[in-house]
């Protein structure tokens, strides 16, 4: 399986923004044994096919995992990539985040502006509020400061993951990430 990312030279491989529980949007314990942030772009078909492994890892008997999900929109090649990251920060702001993440890569590519609207529909969000932040570009500060995190930690494609802070430079195939996964559990058992 292709990775879907480049390395970026001299980046240490080192996640250097912590996840913040205030901040990142996160799903699993906090005190789950392995923490995986993703950053990803709505529109790569890279972080599509990584989406339902993911998914399969955190329903998967093993290691409890805390998944954190970081926008990195890769605009040159991904044109509707940063509106879809706002439509989910516009999403978070109405407490809907992880379900229009869940659709907005269910139905990737279709990340037009009547597309998100009709997500946003679906959803039940209140369409004004969620229109007005797109058309205001509300969410852009957010979704440029994970853009920027992404950078100082490396990252120049998508979707990359860390694993307990360190860049995983495998394949993200679910027998590969869940090797990654059981491996860095491992490894923070016997520092406890």
């Amino acid at each position: 399986m292709t990775t879907g990312w480049t390395h970026y030279e001299g980046a240490s491989g080192v996640l250097t923004e912590p996840v913040d529980e205030t901040r990142d949007h996160i799903m699993g314990p906090s005190d789950a044994a392995v923490t995986l942030v993703e950053y990803g772009d709505y529109q790569c078909p890279f972080c599509v096919q990584a989406h339902p492994v993911v998914a399969a890892l955190l329903k998967a008997d093993g290691p409890p995992i805390r998944y954190v999900f970081r926008h990195f929109p890769l605009t040159t090649v991904h044109p509707l990539a940063e509106p879809a990251a706002e439509a989910a920060e516009a999403a978070a702001a109405q407490d809907r985040f992880w379900p229009m993440h869940d659709v907005l890569f269910s139905n990737s590519p279709a990340l037009e502006g009547e597309d998100l609207r009709r997500y946003a529909r679906a959803l039940g969000l209140d369409e004004r509020k969620f229109v007005r932040d797109l058309v205001e570009r509300v969410h852009a500060p957010r979704v440029r400061a994970d853009f920027l995190t992404g950078v100082r930690s490396g990252v120049s494609g998508t979707p990359t993951f860390f694993i307990d802070g360190v860049r995983h430079d495998g394949a993200f195939d679910y027998p590969v990430l869940r090797a990654a996964v059981e491996a860095a559990a491992r490894s923070s058992a016997g520092r406890r």
